[in-house]
């Protein structure tokens, strides 16, 4: 008898382990199959302008709510969402995501920017106002017509004129390290258009005023040592318009998302036709 109950608490013994085991496993499953606790939604709103030529209505602001949870932290997420998801018809552009391009240049909260840098105000209970740059002819909702301002910067012939012909067997045109650092906080523009549409004189006289952005450009060229037309380009800007309407209000260098001043770049324009 004290044989058989010695047994008895042996085996019972060794089954504890394969119990636990069973257990933990069941209490795994039991985990798997329990969905995990909905998050409580934090709804964004955003008013979009809206405008299609094809339709013979007036521009209005349609409002959209966008769920921060389930959306990225920038503008052109919550675009995207909303245009996948609620409303295709909505237009805007947009390419590298990476503040490179310059596509999705638009005026979100009353500021030109891109919509790809700008971080949604999830702080803000107020909804998120987004038009197209201001004071362009609109293409379609976000869409503004950018051949003015193309053409515009054709104008200046943005590329490099050298005094002479390459020799044989040149590879490039070389300049030293400090002439090319005077090409720094210009050569970084990606003609986004948001200094140009933030100034007001380009509002008034976009037709003849050339702009900041353009201007800009057009000081990049005049700086580089390795250009041979500087003068030429010089008695071109020598305008009471292209470059004169420039009243130093600075707009173009406060909304720049390059953080660049297109404000200095037209006094350095200005002081060299001075001299």
């Amino acid at each position: 008898m004290m044989f058989s109950s010695l047994t008895k608490q042996h085996a019972l013994r060794s089954m504890i382990p394969r119990l636990a085991i069973r257990s933990f496993a069941a209490d795994a499953s039991l985990k798997a199959t329990i969905p995990p606790p909905s998050q409580k939604e934090n709804i964004k709103y955003f008013k979009i302008y809206r405008w299609d030529p094809d339709q013979n209505q007036k521009p209005y602001l349609s409002t959209y709510p966008v769920d921060l949870n389930e959306c990225g932290p920038m503008i052109l997420d919550a675009l995207i969402k909303i245009k996948d998801e609620q409303d295709p018809t909505l237009t805007f552009r947009r390419s590298c995501r990476e503040g490179i391009c310059g596509s999705c240049a638009m005026n979100i909260d009353g500021s030109n920017t891109l919509a790809c840098l700008a971080y949604i105000d999830g702080t803000s209970s107020s909804a998120t106002k987004i038009y197209p740059l201001p004071h362009m002819y609109v293409v379609k909702d976000l869409v503004p017509d950018m051949a003015n301002f193309y053409e515009q910067y054709r104008s200046i012939e943005p590329w490099l004129q050298p005094p002479k012909a390459k020799e044989e067997g040149q590879a490039e045109f070389l300049q030293s390290k400090e002439d090319r650092a005077k090409l720094d906080g210009m050569y970084e523009c990606i003609l986004c258009a948001c200094c140009s549409t933030a100034c007001p004189s380009y509002w008034w006289n976009a037709d003849k005023y050339l702009g900041p952005a353009v201007l800009m450009q057009a000081y990049r060229w005049i700086e580089d040592s390795r250009d041979g037309s500087t003068q030429k380009r010089l008695e071109e800007l020598d305008d009471a318009f292209k470059l004169y309407r420039c009243h130093t209000i600075m707009n173009c260098t406060k909304v720049c998302p390059k953080n660049l001043n297109p404000g200095r770049a037209i006094a350095q324009i200005k002081k060299k036709l001075a001299h």
